[in-house]
């Protein structure tokens, strides 16, 4: 099946990918667009899964402040390289990511980030919600959990569907960007402030 450039250049521009991985993800998936799509993030995830374990120790500090000048935010973002740090990808994923902050009011980065007896005292709460809803005993620990992950998509950055595209969490937005800069990239802490709080 012979492969259209136009659809290369549309993979490319949606993914960031480069062209020789769009030509081959289309390939794969019988010139399907949407197929081709879910093929690369998949292959970003691998790659990304790879460079997890990699010292970020470069980076930026990022800030947002609305145009109400009644929020702001301060983000920093490490990657391994001064390089990347410069790049208008990474430039744009930390200000986008600031930007998220201010519209969204994470509590922690990563739902290790929650500490222990926040948990627990979370967790006690949707058992006993579960119970005086009439819920079954035998089920209660799993309803539990359900409302523990919906609570981290609430509370943690990383977790957060990403407020321009609520199909993607942040965690992908971070992950793309290290699958198309090639370098680990960690969000290691942030800042949210308004006025009043």
């Amino acid at each position: 099946m012979a492969l259209d450039m136009e659809q290369v250049k549309e993979l490319r521009v949606r993914t960031g990918a480069g062209v020789l991985d769009c030509k081959k993800a289309l390939a794969e998936c019988n010139n399907n667009v949407e197929k081709a799509v879910d093929y690369l993030r998949e292959k970003g995830l691998a790659k990304a899964a790879k460079k997890a374990g990699r010292t970020a120790s470069e980076g930026r500090i990022f800030s947002y402040i609305h145009t109400t000048g009644k929020i702001g935010t301060l983000v920093e973002l490490n990657c391994e390289t001064d390089f990347v740090a410069r790049t208008d990808e990474f430039l744009t994923l930390g200000h986008e990511i600031a930007m998220h902050i201010a519209a969204a009011n994470p509590q922690y980065v990563l739902p290790e980030d929650v500490p222990a007896e926040d948990l627990q005292r979370e967790r006690e709460i949707y058992k006993n919600q579960a119970l005086e809803e009439g819920k079954p005993a035998h089920i209660v620990e799993k309803i539990a959990e359900g409302r523990v992950k919906k609570f981290y998509e609430d509370t943690c950055l990383l977790e957060q569907n990403y407020i321009r595209d609520p199909d993607r969490k942040i965690k992908d937005l971070v992950i793309e960007n290290i699958a198309k800069l090639g370098e680990n990239i960690v969000v290691r802490r942030f800042s949210r402030f308004s006025i009043g709080e």
